[in-house]
C-alpha cells in the first residue's frame, strides 16, 4: 500500500513537471528549478577553471582567439533565433562566458546558463573554425534544451522517488550531487558519465548546425567533423567528447537529412 502511494505521488510529481519545449516541440521531465541548476552551473564553473589552466587570449593565443570570435557568434546567433521567435524571456537567466582550457581531452560542453568551455585537444579534430562552430553548437543546444535537467531529473527520480526536489535542495552541494551534475553536463573525467539521449543528440546536431549557419559557419561542415571523430574512434583512440556523445555512423546520416534547412540560414561571414 505504501509502496503504491509513493508510486503515485511519484508518478504525479513527474507529470507536473513535464513541460514542452517551444523550440523542439518535444515534452521533457524536468524536475529541478532552472535557475537553481544556473546557480549551481556557476560554482562548478568557476571551480572547474581555477583547477585547470585556461587559455587566455589576452597573451594573443590564435586558439583563444579564434574559441572567443566563434563562441560570440553562436551567442549572437542563438540570441537573434530567440528574439524572432519571441522566446528572449527564455535566456534571462544565460550569462554567457567562453574559455579554452589546456587539455589533451578532446572535448567540449557547456552548463546551464552558457558557461561554454573548449579543449585545445579538441582543436586537432575540428581542424577549423567552421568545424568548431558546429561543435559549440551542438554544445550550446544541450544547454538551452534543458538536456543537463532531464539526465539529472532521470537519475535523481529513481534514487529519490517523490522526495525529489526536496532531495536536490538539501544535497545541491554535496560532492556527489556536484558529480551528478559535472556527469550530466559532460565536464570529463567526471565517474559514471551520462550519456545524452538519442532524441537529446538529434535536437542538439539540428539546431547546433542551425546556429552555426546563423553566425556565418558552414554547417556542412559538421559531416567532415563526425567522419575525423569515427577515423579517431577507430584507430583506438576514443575522443572523450564520444563518451557522452553516442557514435557518429548514424548521426552523420540524420545530419545530411537536416542540412538543407540549415543551410537556408548560412550566410558566410562577410558576405
Amino acid at each position: 500500500m505504501i509502496r503504491n502511494l509513493i508510486l503515485m505521488v511519484t508518478a504525479a510529481a513527474i507529470l507536473y513537471s513535464c513541460s514542452t519545449n517551444a523550440i523542439t516541440g518535444r515534452s521533457q521531465m524536468k524536475l529541478l528549478p532552472e535557475a537553481e541548476l544556473q546557480k549551481m552551473a556557476v560554482t562548478e564553473y568557476q571551480s572547474f577553471l581555477s583547477s585547470n589552466k585556461v587559455v587566455s587570449a589576452a597573451a594573443n593565443n590564435r586558439d583563444a582567439e579564434m574559441v572567443n570570435r566563434v563562441g560570440q557568434r553562436i551567442i549572437n546567433a542563438v540570441n537573434s533565433y530567440y528574439r524572432q521567435n519571441n522566446l528572449s524571456n527564455d535566456l534571462s537567466g544565460y550569462q554567457w562566458e567562453t574559455r579554452l582550457v589546456q587539455s589533451n581531452e578532446a572535448n567540449a560542453w557547456c552548463m546551464p546558463g552558457g558557461k561554454i568551455v573548449v579543449y585545445t585537444g579538441l582543436l586537432p579534430i575540428t581542424q577549423n573554425e567552421a568545424a568548431l562552430a558546429n561543435v559549440m553548437g551542438h554544445e550550446v543546444s544541450h544547454a538551452l534544451f534543458g538536456h543537463t535537467n532531464e539526465r539529472m531529473s532521470q537519475t535523481i527520480a529513481t534514487q529519490y522517488g517523490a522526495n525529489i526536489l526536496d532531495a536536490f535542495m538539501a544535497n545541491k552541494t554535496s560532492s556527489g550531487m556536484r558529480n551528478l551534475f559535472g556527469a550530466a553536463v559532460g565536464v570529463g573525467s567526471q565517474v559514471g558519465i551520462l550519456a545524452f539521449s538519442r532524441k537529446q543528440e538529434l535536437e542538439a546536431d539540428h539546431y547546433g548546425i542551425i546556429w552555426a549557419a546563423m553566425a556565418g559557419y558552414n554547417p556542412q561542415e559538421a559531416i567532415g567533423l563526425w567522419q575525423r571523430m569515427q577515423a579517431k574512434a577507430g584507430s583506438g583512440s576514443t575522443p572523450e567528447f564520444l563518451s557522452t556523445h553516442p557514435g557518429p555512423e548514424r548521426r552523420i546520416e540524420q545530419l545530411q537529412k537536416f542540412m538543407p534547412e540549415a543551410m537556408k540560414y548560412y550566410r558566410p561571414v562577410g558576405k
